[in-house]
């Protein structure tokens, strides 16, 4: 999108039998320097005693004192933009009294506009996910409406290209040169040169597509299930998930589709009609409202890709990636999936032949016995039980480690910032320094709420501009809150935790540009996910783990055991890898052609049968809340893609030590620093020595033990 980027780092839909490589779904910009959402201030972040928090929804006070500077600064912030806009377009006039065209005063300009607009677009973004009041969110939702609308405005207007393209960047810097050439591949990919009617439709259909897309995203969020189960049910689960499970004055016990509860019944429940009926809710969210919803973005998009010159959206939205077009996406999924084949089908026949030592009748196996049944496997042929990690996993001790790592590995430190405003009263807030130069903040929303964003996701709250204001994110997941029980994380959602700082600490380095489009996570997007994947090797790692894996009596995980769950790990991969390709592949095809009349669960269950060992569920619509249609569009092969490109980088590590501070220091220095000032293939050029390939990916998909 044209100079404004607006994604989200989100990790992969909950497949909980699988290994958890997660990511990125909104990259917002907005400034805790420059009037950050103010609400409450932030608590020590490593409190001793368990406070009750306080209760949502916020007061009416406090939403009071949220709501007015919100609804202020986002209009302060988007008039500067338009004044911006208009000095960028009196650049264009050849009025003898104009002030002159230089390089310097028009990319200054064209900076301005864009933090600007950045901060309105972030606050308002990170807001709408995870404010606990729903008229905030309202409120966030609107000028995120307003802010996409004056992007679109700014990336049609002629007169600020005709500025650009008039400009002589010859004798400029290579960064110059760069924010030229891509801005104006920008305006052209927007439809700047298209008439002026086609220009206004462009707008419309840009405009439906934020408001229909918010309504997609609320249908989830709001869209919390349940069942009810008895006691009995409950067989198999650990004993301190089930003592946080209280039985009702009907004794049933309700389990909800938020992942503290999802995840790990799925994985550990021996009631098979308990798993599936918790599996079909959880599949079930967001129908029937975004049947709807998505087909209207379907359609947006696809006349808004005609409208621009392409075939369709999956044309259209490929066309500034790595991968640049959507004949590569598919001929790499076809590529993938056909690496991966032999795999999946060995080790679905060794589930099919587990589930048969449970049903003699048993034929196939479904998805929602996939992770149960891995489990039984690991544990009978690898030695290997998930349960028997969670006592060293307590979400504090996690979080330390992750942060005591990622200083040892980059030279930083963090200090708890307590007095930063904050949305809500369990978000934490450190400042990130490098000795004594200060680096950044980082934002900490780790536990599920009401109304919150219910997956895993790094948001920007500012993107740092060099001399100018320091980068700032925020992490929001819904990890167990210690405060709400006990704050034992399975090992999977400790690998989603450090992948997702992987994007933080990315952000973090990469915030520190002159321009504001090349700066954090600013590379293509098909990119993005890779120095958060190549993060997810160190929650593997036993000299790592053993340093922050410590049980209640303050014992150290075993070696043996981290032996075990690594040797474990490997089963299931195949079947991993083949049903990421089926979300990849679904997204593709939802947006490859004209959806008029498009039978949505039928494409699902084609797409699925094709890709996946599993076959889909009658009746479950999992497009409806698969939240990535409307993130990411039809490019979810992204994080495959750069899976390839961040088991290569890992190699390096690998060879010259994963806990190596030089390797790590060059790491920094050559891939996250430079955030968007050179494209990826060159950023990973620069570290190996050499370009990325397939190799590293494809040994460690055919890797047994």
């Amino acid at each position: 999108m044209f100079l404004f980027r607006f994604r989200a780092v989100v990790a992969f839909p909950a497949v909980v039998a699988f290994p958890a490589v997660v990511a990125v779904a909104a990259l917002l910009v907005g400034s805790a320097a420059c009037g950050g959402p103010p609400l409450v201030a932030a608590p020590a972040p490593d409190p001793g005693a368990v406070a009750e928090l306080p209760k949502d929804p916020t007061p009416a006070t406090k939403v009071a004192e949220t709501l007015d500077p919100l609804t202020k600064r986002c209009r302060e912030r988007l008039e500067t933009a338009r004044g911006q806009r208009l000095a960028l377009a009196s650049f264009a006039q050849k009025h003898p009294r104009a002030a002159p065209a230089t390089p310097t005063a028009v990319l200054n300009a064209l900076n301005e506009l864009a933090i600007a607009i950045d901060l309105a677009a972030a606050e308002s973004s990170l807001l709408f996910a995870v404010h606990p009041d729903k008229t905030v969110r309202d409120a966030a939702a609107q000028c995120e409406q307003q802010t996409e609308a004056l992007k679109t405005e700014i990336s049609l207007d002629r007169a600020i290209y005709e500025a650009l393209a008039s400009l002589d960047t010859k004798t400029e810097s290579a960064d110059v040169q760069r924010l030229v050439a891509l801005t104006l591949r920008d305006f052209r990919l927007a439809g700047v040169d298209k008439d002026e009617a086609t220009r206004a439709k462009i707008k419309g259909l840009q405009e439906e597509i934020v408001q229909v897309g918010q309504s997609f995203e609320k249908s989830i969020a709001s869209d919390v299930r349940k069942v009810q189960l008895g006691v009995a049910q409950l067989k198999g689960l650990p004993q301190d998930w089930i003592d946080a499970h209280k039985a009702n004055a009907e004794g049933k016990i309700e389990i909800s589709t938020d992942y503290p509860d999802y995840i790990p019944f799925m994985q550990y429940a021996d009631d098979d009609d308990a798993r599936k009926a918790l599996y079909m809710v959880y599949r079930q969210r967001g129908w029937p409202a975004n049947r709807d919803n998505l087909q209207k973005i379907l359609q947006l998009r696809y006349d808004l890709a005609k409208l621009t010159g392409f075939a369709n959206w999956a044309e259209r939205i490929t066309a500034d990636k790595m991968i640049k077009n959507a004949k590569a996406v598919d001929d790499f999924v076809t590529k993938v999936a056909k690496a991966a084949e032999p795999r999946m089908k060995a080790e679905y026949q060794v589930l099919l032949a587990e589930l048969k030592t449970i049903d003699k009748t048993a034929t196939e196996v479904s998805d929602w016995q996939s992770a149960y049944l891995q489990g039984r496997v690991k544990k009978a042929k690898f030695s290997f039980d998930a349960q028997a990690m969670r006592p060293y996993l307590h979400y504090d001790k996690v979080k330390a480690g992750l942060l005591a790592l990622t200083g040892r590995l980059f030279g930083i430190s963090y200090k708890p910032n307590t007095t930063a405003e904050t949305w809500h009263p369990s978000v934490q807030v450190y400042d990130v320094f490098e000795g004594d130069k200060a680096y950044g903040t980082i934002y900490l929303d780790m536990h599920p709420r009401e109304g919150k964003y219910k997956h895993a996701a790094q948001f920007t709250l500012v993107n740092g501009v060099k001399g100018r204001q320091m980068p700032a994110g925020v992490l929001v997941c819904n990890f167990p809150d210690p405060k709400a029980g006990n704050g034992l994380m399975e090992h999977k959602e400790v690998e989603t935790f450090f992948h997702e700082f992987g994007h933080l600490i990315h952000h973090t380095f990469g915030g520190h540009q002159q321009f504001a489009r090349f700066s954090g996570v600013a590379t293509e997007w098909d990119f993005v996910e890779a120095p958060s994947q190549i993060f997810e090797e160190w929650a593997k790692d036993y000299l790592t783990l053993k340093t922050f894996a410590i049980n209640d009596k303050d014992e150290p995980v075993p070696a043996a055991l981290v032996s075990k769950l690594v040797a474990a790990d490997e089963f299931g991969k195949g079947l991993w890898v083949r049903h990421q390709m089926f979300y990849a592949a679904l997204s593709l095809a939802m947006h490859n052609r004209d959806p008029a009349g498009l039978n949505q669960d039928a494409l699902v269950s084609e797409t699925q049968a094709k890709y996946s060992a599993y076959k889909s569920v009658p009746d479950t619509h999992m497009q409806a809340s698969f939240g990535h249609l409307n993130g990411y569009s039809a490019i979810y092969y992204t994080y495959m893609w750069s899976m390839v490109i961040a088991k290569d980088m890992y190699s390096r590590f690998v060879k010259e030590g994963i806990s190596n501070p030089e390797v790590a220091m060059r790491y920094r220095t050559m891939v996250l620093e430079p955030g968007g000032s050179k494209d990826a293939a060159d950023l990973v050029a620069d570290f190996l020595g050499r370009s990325y390939d397939f190799k590293s990916y494809e040994a460690w998909l055919n890797k047994k033990k």
